[in-house]
């Protein structure tokens, strides 16, 4: 199968985990991170004393008993990682009729979506799928980009996130603005963050912004070389 990528905006939305075993509460501790707008939580077991500070989030809702139906009601994204494949089934079935996205983990026959191995720096997200076929393939790959990609890539992307409404203020055509957000992706820009380097930093900055940008080039670079 061949899957469309998506990343989903779950502000403000209910999700649902079935299921809080070790895989579950990884795919919880996700869902949080974020920023779920509520996140219900069913397990037949009660939780230890170490997920104490998620139970305590006030968007966070647990459930010790067996999954009901209606706990589907109002959901807009459902995982379940039960050891039971009656009940894999079960949601599974419902999510579909409901039409809710759904993922059971490990089962991707059972699935609407699925999620893929990701590698995050900052506010930089790097997924990979291989459509299911191989999750062992995709951490695989995930390890060597996490080698790839270190945290100046986050801090790059911090910079282009500062510089972006300062240029879109200075009335410039969107050629203009493109040329400049390009020229400072494809500069040395990356390799100064990099190695902690504020004059060469500054330097890249200097050479690409407008002019009357350059006294905000010092805020650009707070707090990251």
């Amino acid at each position: 199968m061949r899957y469309y990528p998506i990343f989903v905006n779950l502000e403000n939305k209910g999700c649902l985990v079935v299921g809080a075993g070790e895989v579950g509460k990884r795919k919880i501790q996700s869902l949080i991170d974020s920023g779920a707008g509520h996140v219900t939580i069913i397990d037949t077991r009660e939780p230890g004393p170490e997920f104490n500070s998620v139970t305590a989030q006030a968007n966070v809702d647990f459930f010790c008993r067996e999954f009901e139906d209606t706990d589907l009601d109002g959901k807009f994204l459902v995982i379940a990682c039960t050891s039971s494949e009656e009940v894999n089934w079960r949601i599974s079935n419902l999510c579909r009729d409901r039409g809710i996205l759904c993922n059971i983990v490990d089962q991707p026959e059972k699935c609407s979506f699925i999620v893929p191995a990701t590698v995050k720096r900052g506010d930089l997200t790097v997924a990979i799928s291989t459509a299911g076929r191989s999750p062992a393939m995709a951490k695989h790959i995930r390890k060597e980009l996490q080698e790839s990609f270190g945290d100046e890539y986050a801090n790059l992307l911090t910079v282009m996130g500062r510089i972006r409404p300062l240029m879109l203020s200075q009335g410039l055509t969107t050629a203009d603005n493109t040329t400049v957000f390009r020229s400072l992706v494809n500069s040395a820009l990356l390799d100064a963050l990099k190695g902690h380097d504020l004059d060469a930093a500054m330097e890249i900055l200097k050479e690409s912004l407008p002019d009357s940008l350059h006294d905000n080039i010092p805020e650009l670079l707070d707090g990251l070389v």
